[in-house]
């Protein structure tokens, strides 16, 4: 459960106190032994809330949240296919902030900033520099976004949007609330596992006021990200109106077994969300070592379709550059 000297602290506080030391996480966890199996990365660091680290297992270097952000020496290891921008989203990017890959919609980086890096994130290496919307930048989406009446939902991405302030989240509401065209506002978000203080009570009353339907998509990988105080904020969020979704990425040694795939989903149910995709791993540089066959991702999904009800069984996909849509795997393939 998480320490509740931490979870008593708003958010903000949170966000500035995480940890960003490889020597500090390891002594916390009792696992000084692993220093030489990791290392201390420059262009994409440590950085953990300590309510996360909370939920880990003490000694146990094979814990499925601390495989997910600790460092790995395999990191280093150049793998044939797996490149900086597996995606191609610097192709798809038509205005600064803004990117168009599918047709009725839309997603901004409105941060580069994330509570968490996890070490698979296939935006590890992508310049957000250079894609952040200024106030300028915010009037060319504006007009972007018009000029493609076929846009009718905004995602709101990063990064992660939780981490900015309300202030400057609820500034992006307002305007693309003003937009007739737009229904949907979906915010996809890995804070409400890490930090979930962030879903704090202003938050949930600004998102049940609007006049969009309102989808915050989770990233959740594991059933231990969701503990009963993390339970209870996703509840609380669902009761204010927001349709829950999650999406997972399937990971060698976190959750690439039936037993972990199933408490996962069960878990989400009971926090009151709904699972919905199980992405395949983005090929990004640096990540290999997380990477499943396809052939094994068929496998285990036959055995979730045989042990969970369908509206528990997320769907299986993967990203492909330049698609107009997430690719569903074919299971039937070698079936």
């Amino acid at each position: 459960m998480i320490n509740h000297l931490i979870t008593q602290k708003n958010w903000q506080t949170q966000l500035s106190e995480a940890i960003t030391s490889v020597d500090e996480l390891l002594s916390i966890l009792q696992l000084e032994s692993m220093r030489a199996e990791v290392y201390v990365p420059k262009h994409f660091e440590l950085r953990v809330p300590r309510g996360f680290v909370a939920k880990m297992a003490i000694g146990d270097r094979n814990d499925p949240l601390l495989k997910q952000v600790l460092p790995d020496q395999q990191e280093q290891i150049n793998v044939t296919g797996y490149v900086a921008d597996p995606l191609s989203e610097n192709t798809q990017n038509p205005v600064k902030g803004l990117l168009h890959k599918y047709q009725s919609r839309v997603l901004l980086t409105i941060t580069g900033a994330c509570a968490i890096h996890c070490r698979y994130c296939f935006r590890q290496h992508f310049d957000y520099s250079a894609n952040m919307p200024t106030a300028d930048a915010k009037e060319n989406i504006i007009n972007y976004i018009n000029a493609n009446p076929e846009v009718n939902e905004v995602i709101l991405s990063g990064g992660d949007p939780l981490n900015v302030t309300n202030r400057r989240l609820f500034s992006w509401l307002d305007t693309l609330e003003s937009l007739p065209q737009i229904t949907t506002i979906r915010l996809h978000t890995r804070l409400p596992l890490v930090i979930p203080a962030r879903l704090d009570a202003t938050l949930l009353e600004r998102l049940s006021q609007s006049r969009c339907h309102i989808v915050m998509v989770i990233h959740c990988n594991h059933a231990n990200e969701l503990d009963a105080p993390t339970a209870e904020y996703l509840q609380r969020t669902r009761a204010a109106g927001v349709t829950l979704l999650n999406q997972a990425v399937l990971l060698k040694g976190v959750n690439d077994t039936l037993d972990a795939q199933v408490q996962l989903s069960q878990r989400l149910f009971t926090s009151g969300v709904l699972p919905y995709y199980l992405h395949v791993l983005d090929k990004v540089a640096g990540a290999a070592h997380f990477d499943s066959s396809e052939q094994a991702a068929i496998e285990l999904y036959w055995s979730l379709l045989a042990s969970l009800p369908g509206y528990l069984v997320p769907k299986l996909v993967r990203e492909l550059p330049n698609k107009p849509f997430k690719v569903p795997i074919d299971i039937y393939s070698n079936s």
